[in-house]
């Protein structure tokens, strides 16, 4: 197979996400790109020399294509090319696999993760039109090593990767038996992680006992974040004394626990997070390996490479899984074990795909239904089900695809199939996966490696060896190499010119990089601490659960970027000073440290990613100098739900407000806060502005968002711009995460780009033809509004405006319907008691579930035909069929349960729900029957037009009589209706339920497969998927960021934008985006600026002087405005222009806005357009105009 390969420019959006999750997805510049015929693209850089040859294989086929590629002169450099790899929310496991790399200098298996079909009929495929890759990931390999090229799929690879084709039931039978965990789980609690990981993954987490050793700050974050995740217990080993130094990030150790044993102190505090974990100390020591046979996972940091090797071959012959990690300043690594034959059941985590089939060929070519695309890839396999004409696929076996295009893919047919008819859905199956793994004694020479950074393809070598040379100088000295020491860091670097002669492949050592190792081994930075406790968390959570693909088996990280330059750095500086802040300073100085501590940083939000940005700051001591100032806002109180991840928060605060809470908890942690935060509880919006105003904007150094919203983010991403702030945003969504960087003129800003919109159904669908589970829940969603809130709205609207029949109600457009709606809930379905209420639930259930669905088949019977003649009920229409009531079905009890009481609490009706008693009520109900109306007119499909658009007017008389039945509003008194407002996580207010059943029971009309209340209320509510792990990692990453704004480094080029998904596991970072540039030709030649940071500034002069200073610029304006109000425009009348051109702009402004302008505000932005010296329209910034106050 040959790979067709072409250069193109243009920027790639990389990840799509729920808007409000806060997963932003910037655009990334692609520069030159190498585009193959699947669609995936891989940056070049500009300035290439040198060519190399590179093999991409294809693990689906196995087959190669050598390249040749232009690289850069400098090796250091050379990966380049792989900088920008394409990102998406979802991305496939065969692209995770392809970043899993057997390293070595001389070799690196890489990863260029790629969007678009195996077909090459997908080549124009945009990442920003599925969710799915679709086409078979790549791997490169350099060709002085040929033979290096086996795949983490093939059979016999070391360290193999099996797929279960032979039996994938008996893999899934042994994930079954693994959960053994017994009781229910706390859905109020684990609400937002069981989005994330699922029941049965839960239930197995619950089984399970962890170890971890060592609680300095990486311990601490793992525990934090175990103990959240809830597993059965989780037992603490580190009886060392904890030192003042551990202060800079052991967040649950203070100034008093010094000298104490790490373990005793901090195992209470840990257990505080979660009551469902017990939380204990390790008895004795490690010596005793028996002993660890308790435990399902152990988890080693901060352990000598002597004390690994034996727990990790102990581990490895015992059936237990081990995790090893530890940061050495701003560098970072872990290692995972998980034994012979682990079983990964669902390696991405991604829902299932299905689709409607539209039809099958002879060949087993299947073709989805209105050309959707099917986002399956090679390999995938599938359930069918419905399918008319060949029924034996309708068996449940799972059958394998192959991908012929993006809606196409081909199966095996059964032998004697017969022929295609009609009907058929798809279902796609996750197949569970086995992995091997190695023991740690064997991967030390030969390591198997996951690329975390493709900018530093040589960097994962480097450190490999690096890390077992400080083992091996602390083996020998007694301690690790001395902060910046030079004498310490040439015996490192010549122990690992040794180490690297023992590798099997020896990588080129960078004197540079190990001598940068040595100098910070000693240094404890709270950020790396953050992001490898995130990233070792969610590897002990994959290997108790058997979610997620686990890292195999090696992953290194460094952020060496975030080193100053603006202040000094020797071994003076970096000397211990016997503070909380020693491991921070090891690696910085004293000099960055002070200048760290006199940071002034706005918050805004204060919930799981905001809790977490808190605790850094606190570790690193961000604003406790005489100058800092920490500025965080939250208007939300704490809810139960909300301490699963926002670990600064406890049972006892629940109901308090969330900044004043985590503002308490992290002075606590760090004292030297204290009188260094500024609390707030007002959400940063237009109409608090007052309380935002320029002069809080202006004394701020930057700003962090930590929300959960996209209208706020772009908000205060807008008052950023204006103030020119540096912006640090980040969102998660599960195990997907992603940060961003704003600088003042040089970046582009939030805003600069924009999300695809959610997913929205046809009208249609909705009320006719639905064909998914997610149809009939929006549908229930509806239902409900239209039920208990819209009315409720309303009729009160009816009670208190004035002349409500006579203004409002003809403004409306929707005369008779209101009418209607008056009448019913004032006058024929008033209820007067509980008895009415339930009445009313039973009416709805007949009028929606039953009368409704005979008349939709009045209008199209199930054997009528389309003009075409083809059948009516065929493709996505589904014939339904009408429901008989039954008070002994659960979902059909349910509903009216939940209707009942709604109802009641729209009235202020206090409920009986007694079931005999609701029994009893309806026993005695008759319900009508229903003859359908042949007058009624059913749209069969959006894309033609309604049949009841051109209905007759409302009949006036008519409504004047239903007016006339109205009671008046007078004779009411204080009479209102309690509007009901949705909310999904109370348990206890029947919403969840209503929707749940309403949603079911229209899904049994269609024999649609029903959902549970878990799902219904994840997709109803608009969950965002949240587990602890993401959002410290996150946090970690945007904290090493703040470093270098801290620094006030200028180059963007050493900024990165950050995307990570830990379930496959992907890490992908980017520079920002340069800020949009333009030109316009002035009076002295040709001006350059900034259309987004750039502005013109004036005084509160005349519109006459304001006009002629433009022009004396070389910009003739032709129209001003500011808001809504036009201010100026050329064709205006003269005697216009003649009222205008003397006043002053502020005036000018409230004479046509007729408002007064605010007295806190001392600006005003005015937007004009405007010609340049060539007569040429030309795109200028706007004018901040100042007002003299």
């Amino acid at each position: 197979m040959s790979t067709l390969l072409s250069l193109t420019s243009g920027r790639v959006r990389h990840l799509e996400s729920r808007e409000a999750s806060g997963i932003k997805a910037p655009m990334i510049p692609a520069r030159s790109t190498l585009t193959s015929n699947a669609g995936i693209q891989t940056p070049l850089p500009l300035t290439s020399s040198h060519l190399c040859l590179a093999t991409f294989t294809s693990h689906s086929t196995r087959v190669e294509t050598t390249l040749t590629l232009p690289l850069s002169r400098n090796i250091h450099h050379r990966t380049t090319l792989l900088r920008r790899t394409e990102l998406r929310d979802s991305l496939s496991e065969k692209e995770r696999t392809a970043s899993t790399a057997k390293h070595s200098v001389a070799s690196v298996a890489c990863a260029v993760c790629g969007g678009g079909s195996s077909s090459s009929s997908s080549s124009s495929h945009s990442l920003r039109q599925g969710r799915r890759a679709e086409s078979p990931p790549i791997n490169t390999h350099h060709a002085d090593s040929p033979n290096k090229k086996r795949s983490i799929a093939e059979p016999n690879g070391n360290g193999a990767a099996k797929m279960v084709l032979d039996n994938p039931a008996k893999a899934a039978e042994q994930l079954k038996n693994a959960s053994d965990g017994n009781g229910e789980i706390d859905e109020s609690l684990y609400s937002r992680q069981l989005y994330v990981l699922g029941h049965e993954a839960m239930k197995r987490m619950g089984s399970s006992k962890v170890l971890v050793v060592g609680l300095r700050g990486l311990g601490v974050e793992i525990a934090k974040n175990i103990a959240l995740a809830g597993v059965k217990s989780l037992t603490l080993w580190d009886p060392k004394p904890a030192r003042i130094r551990d202060l800079s990030s052991q967040f649950f150790l203070h100034p008093k626990d010094v000298g104490k044993p790490r373990a005793e102190v901090t195992a209470p505090r840990v257990s505080e997070l979660n009551p469902y974990t017990p939380v204990d100390v390790h008895p004795g020591g490690l010596d005793n390996l028996e002993e660890l046979k308790r435990y399902q996972v152990v988890v080693l940091t901060d352990t000598k490479l002597s004390d690994q090797l034996k727990i990790a071959e102990f581990c490895h012959n015992n059936g237990i899984y081990i995790v090893i990690t530890d940061t050495f300043g701003l560098f970072g690594y872990i290692f995972t074990d998980f034994g012979k034959n682990f079983t990964v059941g669902d390696p991405t985590g991604e829902n299932p795909l299905s689709g409607i089939v539209a039809g099958i060929d002879e060949q087993g070519l299947v073709s989805a239904l209105d050309e959707t695309r099917h986002g399956l890839e090679d390999g995938d396999f599938i359930t069918f089900s419905e399918v008319e004409g060949i029924e034996e696929l309708n068996d449940g076996t799972p059958r394998k695809i192959t991908v012929k295009g993006p809606y196409t893919f081909q199966i095996e047919l059964p032998a004697g199939a017969g022929q295609y008819q009609r009907g058929g859905l798809y279902q796609q199956v996750k197949m569970p996966k086995i992995l091997d793994f190695e023991s740690l004694s064997t991967q030390l020479t030969k390591p198997e490696t996951l690329i975390s950074d493709f900018a530093k393809f040589d960097r994962p070598g480097q450190l490999h060896v690096g890390v077992q040379a400080l083992h091996e100088f602390a083996k020998k000295s007694g301690e690790l190499p001395r902060p910046h020491n030079e004498a310490d860091a040439k015996e490192v670097y010549e122990l690992a010119k040794g180490i690297a002669k023992k590798m099997e492949e020896a990588p080129e050592l960078d004197e540079k990089i190990i001598k940068e190792l040595s100098y910070q081994a000693q240094g404890d930075l709270a950020p790396m601490a953050a992001v490898f406790g995130g990233l070792a968390a969610q590897e002990v959570l994959k290997s108790v659960s058997g979610k997620f693909h686990p890292i195999k088996q090696w992953m290194y990280f460094d952020s060496l970027e975030s080193l100053p330059t603006s202040t000094k750095r020797d071994e003076e500086s970096c000397k211990p000073l016997g503070t909380r802040y020693d491991g921070q300073i090891a690696v910085f100085g004293k000099e960055f440290q002070d200048k760290i501590a006199n940071v002034k940083q706005f918050l805004v939000g204060a919930g799981a990613i905001g809790c977490e940005m808190l605790k850094n700051w606190a570790m690193i001591g961000l604003a406790t100098g005489p100058n800092g100032k920490i500025s965080v806002t939250d208007m939300d109180q704490i809810e139960k739900s909300n301490l699963n991840r926002q670990f600064l928060f406890r049972s006892k605060d629940v109901g308090k407000l969330k900044s004043e809470c985590a503002s308490q908890a992290v002075q606590a942690m760090n004292p030297d806060l204290n009188g260094h935060i500024n609390m707030l509880k007002d959400r940063v919006a237009q109409d608090t502005e007052h309380v935002f105003n320029e002069n809080f904007w202006e004394g701020l150094d930057g700003v962090t968002n930590a929300l959960d919203n996209v209208d706020a983010r772009t908000y205060v991403d807008r008052r950023c711009v204006f103030f020119h702030k540096p912006l640090l945003d980040s969102g998660t969504l599960g195990t997907k995460g992603n940060t961003q960087v704003v600088l003042p003129r040089q970046t582009e800003s939030y805003s600069s780009s924009q999300d695809p919109p959610e997913q929205s159904f046809p009208m249609c669908t909705l009320r006719s033809f639905p064909n998914r589970i997610e149809h009939t829940i929006a549908w229930a969603k509806d239902l409900f509004h239209t039920y208990f809130a819209g009315p409720a709205d309303i009729v009160n609207a009816y009670m208190t405006q004035k002349d409500y029949l006579g203004t409002a109600l003809k403004q409306s457009g929707n005369e008779k319907q209101t009418l209607e709606t008056l009448q019913e809930y004032l006058v024929t379905s008033k209820p007067e008691s509980f008895d009415d209420c339930i009445e009313w639930a039973r009416t709805q259930f007949e009028k929606q579930y039953n009368n409704a669905i005979q008349q939709l088949l009045y209008n199209f019977p199930k054997d009528s035909k389309t003009s075409s003649g083809q059948p009516f009920w065929s493709g996505p229409k589904r014939a339904p069929d009408a429901l008989k009531f039954d008070p002994n079905n659960p979902t059909h009890y349910t509903f009216i349960l939940a209707a009942a009481n709604l109802h009641a609490f729209n009235y202020h009706i206090k409920p009986n729900n007694e079931r005999s008693y609701i029994v009893h009520v309806l026993d005695r109900m008759i319900v009508p029957d229903f003859k359908p109306d042949a007058n009624v007119k059913i749209q069969a499909d959006d894309k033609e037009p309604d049949p009841n658009a051109n209905a007759p007017a409302d009949d006036n008389e008519e409504l004047a009589n239903i007016a006339k039945s109205l009671p008046q509003p007078k004779t009411l008194g204080d009479f209102r209706l309690e509007p009901v407002e949705f909310e999904k996580d109370d348990d206890t207010n029947f919403h969840i339920d209503f929707i749940t059943a309403a949603s079911n029971l229209r899904a049994e009309n269609y024999k649609i497969t029903t959902a549970d209340r878990h799902k219904t209320k994840f997709i109803a509510g608009k969950i965002i998927p949240a587990i602890a792990t993401t959002t410290a990692l996150v946090t970690g990453l945007v904290v090493l960021e703040l470093y270098k704004i801290i620094d006030g480094k200028d180059d963007i080029e050493q900024y990165k934008n950050g995307f990570v998904n830990l379930a496959l596991p992907f890490f992908g970072f980017s520079e920002p985006i340069a800020s949009p540039k333009g030109k316009y030709q002035g009076p002295n030649g040709e001006v350059t600026i900034d259309k987004l940071w750039d502005r013109f500034e004036s005084k509160d002069v005349t519109l006459k002087e304001f006009i002629e200073d433009f022009k004396a610029k070389g910009l003739s304006i032709s129209m001003i405005s500011s808001g809504v109000s036009l201010l100026y425009a050329s064709f205006y009348p003269p005697a216009k222009l003649k009222d205008r051109l003397p006043l002053k702009l502020s005036e000018l402004v409230e004479t046509i806005s007729r408002k007064k302008i605010p007295e806190h505000q001392k600006n005003v932005i005015f937007e004009i357009t405007c010609e340049d010296e060539t007569e040429e329209d030309v795109e200028v910034p706007y004018v901040m105009v100042k007002l003299d106050k």
